[in-house]
């Protein structure tokens, strides 16, 4: 994937800085040569040497002169720049590539490109480029990474111009932006058989029924492109327009991802804090998912769904699961603490009617959110919770008495309501708690009694 801009530069007089721009950009080379061209014609006017005033004269006249030609010189070049990937997970390199054209018809002299990138990718790239001949160009990449999610903007492009002898020194700028999108890590997560998506989802799919009879057949308009083996010709006659049969529609299985983002929750903060743990677990099961043909909504513990365009908030079958996917990692990219303690905004999206299969990503629960979440559980058709331990994610193990009993007892409410929840101990990989979670669920059912009949996960 990549991504490209193009802007333009003119090297041509401001109107608004005159002479202050030229002479501001004196290199330390030009002001020490005016300043003694300065000293020579002072010290020459009170001794009455004319030789030295020539100096004094040729030493000063020297910078400005460079200065002033450098300043009405006018180059012609443009610029783009190519983010080879534009979207890139933490930790990855990107490489952004450069490239300079001369479209006029006199060469440039010498020339130093740079490009202005966050701190956080890295230091500022600088390249010097020779002369480039009139409808040349000069190509140059540099690489950038970030450990931290974000959207990052790369630009502008600038070039400093120089003269010949080092006295002057002018930039110019280009307009143009290009944005870096650093999403969290996924990692691959094996197939495993989760219950409860929807009853009779089979493989992850669900078809809706072919009416048998000829007489139940529901009809629909013609429409250009149909197929005319599928016209239903008793209906054509029936209603004076040509009708074809309905063909059986596949619906796919839904999922949600729940990622608590509360502030309270979390403790630490970085790449290996809890919470980029969990933003990356939530990245994880999205993109699985949407290998395996559910329809998936990313949701959060404000209520706020993504990508939310349909009527239910899913992507289903009218998106692509690129699209999808991409469109969802990029959210996941800038996601962010919220300002709310509790999760019951997430509770009411969630009972408004079957949501398939549930997968949470909580941080720390207290009594009344443990109670929040366990009520989640009764309108889907399966839950698996991840609970990050606060206590355990903190740089130090915590003392507070009764704070593991606590931690288990949350699970236990979660458990009870019919969840499958595990406590996430610190940088644990998500692919084995994945396997434990389908190894206590089928442990759960063979207990019970009750083996659930889902599609693999």
């Amino acid at each position: 994937m990549t991504s490209g801009s193009t802007g333009q530069a003119e090297a041509e007089r401001d109107e608004k800085g005159g002479i202050r721009t030229a002479l501001a950009g004196l290199t330390t080379r030009g002001r020490s040569f005016l300043a003694a061209g300065v000293a020579a014609a002072v010290c020459a006017y009170v001794l009455g040497q004319s030789d030295l005033l020539r100096v004094g004269l040729l030493l000063s006249v020297l910078p400005l002169v460079c200065a002033t030609v450098l300043y009405r010189t006018r180059y012609r070049v443009s610029g783009s720049r190519r983010l080879s990937p534009a979207r890139v997970p933490a930790g990855s390199e990107a490489r952004v590539h450069l490239r300079m054209d001369n479209v006029s018809r006199l060469p440039t002299g010498l020339l130093m490109l740079q490009d202005r990138v966050p701190y956080v990718l890295g230091p500022r790239p600088r390249f010097v480029l020779d002369r480039v001949e009139p409808g040349g160009r000069r190509e140059v990449s540099y690489r950038v990474r970030s450990d931290l999610r974000g959207r990052y903007p790369l630009g502008p492009l600038q070039l400093r111009l120089s003269d010949p002898f080092g006295m002057c020194e002018l930039t110019r700028s280009f307009s143009t932006y290009d944005t870096l999108t650093v999403i969290p890590r996924v990692e691959p997560l094996p197939p495993v058989r989760f219950s409860g998506e929807a009853k009779g989802y089979g493989d992850g799919r669900q078809r809706s029924l072919a009416l048998a009879g000829e007489d139940d057949v529901i009809p629909r308009g013609y429409r250009y492109g149909d197929d005319l083996r599928r016209v239903h010709w008793r209906s054509t006659a029936r209603y004076g327009e040509l009708m074809v049969r309905r063909e059986e529609q596949p619906q796919r299985a839904r999922c949600t991802v729940l990622l608590d983002t509360r502030g309270p929750a979390f403790q630490g903060a970085g790449p290996d804090s809890a919470f980029e743990w969990a933003v990356s677990g939530a990245a994880s099961v999205l993109v699985h998912m949407l290998e395996r043909g559910f329809s998936v909504r990313l949701l959060t513990d404000t209520g706020s769904s993504v990508p939310g365009e349909g009527a239910d908030g899913f992507a289903g079958a009218s998106q692509e699961s690129a699209d999808a996917a991409g469109l969802m990692m990029d959210t996941l990219a800038v996601i962010d603490h919220s300002d709310g303690t509790g999760l019951s905004r997430a509770y009411d999206v969630l009972r408004g009617g079957n949501e398939g299969l549930l997968v949470a990503f909580f941080g720390d629960l207290d009594e009344e959110q443990a109670t929040v979440a366990a009520k989640m559980r009764q309108r889907s058709g399966g839950a698996v919770a991840f609970v990050l331990d606060g206590g355990a994610w903190g740089r130090e193990p915590t003392d507070v008495p009764g704070a593991l009993d606590r931690g288990e007892e949350r699970l236990r409410m979660l458990r009870e309501a019919g969840w499958t929840a595990l406590s996430v101990p610190r940088g644990a990989p998500l692919n084995e708690l994945w396997r434990q979670a389908d190894r206590a669920r089928t442990d759960a059912a063979a207990t019970s009694g009750v083996l659930g009949e889902g599609g693999a996960a």
